[in-house]
């Protein structure tokens, strides 16, 4: 299996985006996602800076892929999304119905995130027939419909699975990291700059329950499935998708490639977990409440 960092879902300022690929360049991931899936106002890099840096990357032997919006709002993200699936360089990952759209009108191959609900055989044979090269596993779904999916997948087709990162479960027209700043969306004063892992929100009873990334609802806990490796790779799952945090990435990624290459996963995991903003989960994989955390059921 091969390992791949996802886009960077938070809105950090450019110096650590500019950072953070220098140091992916000589990570053990083969492939990188770059782009803004969350918010169009994020506009620290331009479409120009996210080429630069994939050819960057391309040079130190990376697969890059660009990464679309997830939720398009107005005539200008439209705009934006249609240069984007125009360009010639590098492949596209489609995160909503209109990118694909464009990309299977135009003949290109793509890839679509975990945000594009792929749930049955009929929907990933209808994208495979439109272009679709890899697919990445909606996070709310397990290793019971990864196997049935499997299953039926159709030939020259990859899969990934969201292996490492807080889960993006819900996206809105509303920015929640505004409101929670009692500021409107239209004057968010970009606020989520403050919060480079999300904005946390707790039950009353002050138990972590889920972030506020914008427009974006996240897990508060970090799903993890590095204890799934052997499940995955007898279902012939092709990636491990890692999600950027701001700390410890690269060191994720490293005990990812070391469990891989077969050293023993308790102690991996144990740091893995240290590693972690508020701990691990991994239940929406193993059939259970997405919070829960432990190994799959036994038959």
């Amino acid at each position: 299996m091969k390992l791949s960092i996802g886009p960077i879902q938070y809105f950090w300022p450019r110096p650590q985006v500019e950072d953070f690929y220098r140091q992916t360049a000589d990570s053990p991931a083969e492939i990188v996602y770059l782009g803004e899936v969350t918010c169009s106002k994020r506009r620290e890099l331009k479409p120009a800076d996210w080429i630069a840096i994939g050819a960057e990357l391309e040079e130190a032997g990376k697969e890059v892929v660009l990464s679309s919006l997830t939720l398009m709002e107005a005539a200008s993200e439209s705009a934006s999304l249609k240069k984007l699936c125009a360009n010639n360089r590098f492949m596209v990952e489609a995160n909503n119905a209109a990118a694909i759209q464009l990309l299977s009108s135009a003949g290109k191959a793509f890839v679509t995130g975990p945000s594009v609900n792929i749930y049955n055989q009929r929907s990933l044979g209808l994208l495979a027939a439109k272009g679709l090269k890899r697919w990445v596993l909606p996070v709310e779904l397990g290793l019971d419909a990864l196997a049935e999916l499997q299953a039926h997948r159709p030939g020259g087709v990859e899969t990934e699975v969201f292996a490492f990162g807080r889960l993006p479960l819900a996206y809105s027209a509303r920015c929640y990291t505004a409101r929670s700043h009692n500021l409107p969306k239209d004057d968010c004063r970009f606020t989520c700059l403050a919060d480079p892992d999300g904005r946390l929100l707790k039950t009353r009873e002050d138990e972590p329950f889920l972030v506020l990334n914008g427009i974006q609802t996240q897990s508060a806990l970090t799903h993890q499935g590095l204890g799934q490796l052997a499940e995955f790779d007898s279902l012939g799952v092709d990636v491990l998708r890692i999600s950027p945090q701001s700390e410890h990435t690269m060191r994720v990624i490293e005990i990812f490639a070391e469990a891989l290459n077969g050293a023993k996963l308790e102690p991996l995991g144990l740091e893995l977990d240290g590693l972690l903003p508020l701990g691990p989960c991994n239940g929406y994989l193993i059939e259970q409440a997405g919070f829960n955390h432990g190994s799959p059921r036994v038959a």
